[in-house]
């Protein structure tokens, strides 16, 4: 049984509605492949990665089960009807207690049904996108309760003062994101070689798409920037 719960939107499934957690299952997403068979050659032609550069995931299925105690029928039905008006058919972030700094999000399916000796079962699934993202973008304040010691980043890219020239250095997670930019003032951007021009104000370079590793982003001109930028993993 879980120590601890599940927060779906802005409800613990504990704290709010008295749910243990008895199991959770997290499906592998599954990996959208391509081949072709060419007569005269062996095997297929590989065309995963062709479109996009990298592979593509699909789906992955959340599975969470719960139980809780009521005597009174009547209060099951109650209580079930928060979750079904909360849940049921609607899209929401899943944070699980056991991996805070990350969300899921995904589309959510409630089962339920109570025996005679007034257990009541919950089985909350969701349709999830197949990366978790960072619980905190690069420029939402942080928590410390719900930081990670082990594969936690601290972001904060928010009104960095360049003064003619100021060098950020992003890490990158395994899912490819494109940061938003907000100047105070026209400045230039050099990644890879490359020069853009960022106007005042906020913009976006869809070309500039930032995957795992470490990015240096170099500015030239005067004034502050902020890169707002969320990193994700499988």
């Amino acid at each position: 049984m879980f120590e601890y719960g599940v927060t779906i939107g802005d409800k613990h499934t504990f704290k709010d509605w008295g749910l243990i957690c008895t199991k959770i299952e997290i499906s592998d997403p599954e990996r959208k492949t391509y081949y072709v068979s060419i007569p005269g050659r062996d095997g297929a032609l590989d065309l995963s990665e062709a479109l996009s550069g990298e592979i593509q995931y699909g789906m992955r299925e959340i599975a969470m089960q719960f139980v809780r105690r009521e005597q009174k029928h009547e209060r099951w039905h109650v209580k079930s009807s928060d979750i079904y008006d909360f849940c049921h058919g609607q899209h929401k972030k899943i944070i699980l207690d056991s991996d805070r700094n990350y969300y899921y999000e995904g589309r959510m399916i409630v089962e339920t049904s109570k025996d005679f000796k007034g257990v009541e079962e919950f089985t909350i699934t969701a349709e999830a996108m197949p990366y978790k993202c960072e619980r905190y973008g690069s420029l939402e304040r942080w928590v410390w309760d719900d930081f990670s010691f082990v594969d936690g980043i601290i972001r904060d890219y928010r009104n960095l003062q360049v003064d003619e020239a100021l060098t950020l250095m992003i890490p990158g997670r395994r899912k490819k994101a494109v940061p938003v930019f907000e100047c105070s003032s026209e400045m230039v951007l050099t990644y890879g070689g490359v020069d853009y021009t960022l106007p005042a104000g906020k913009s976006k370079i869809l070309d500039l798409q930032l995957g795992e590793g470490e990015h240096f982003l170099a500015f030239t001109g005067t004034g502050t920037v902020s890169v707002d930028y969320r990193g994700g993993r499988l």
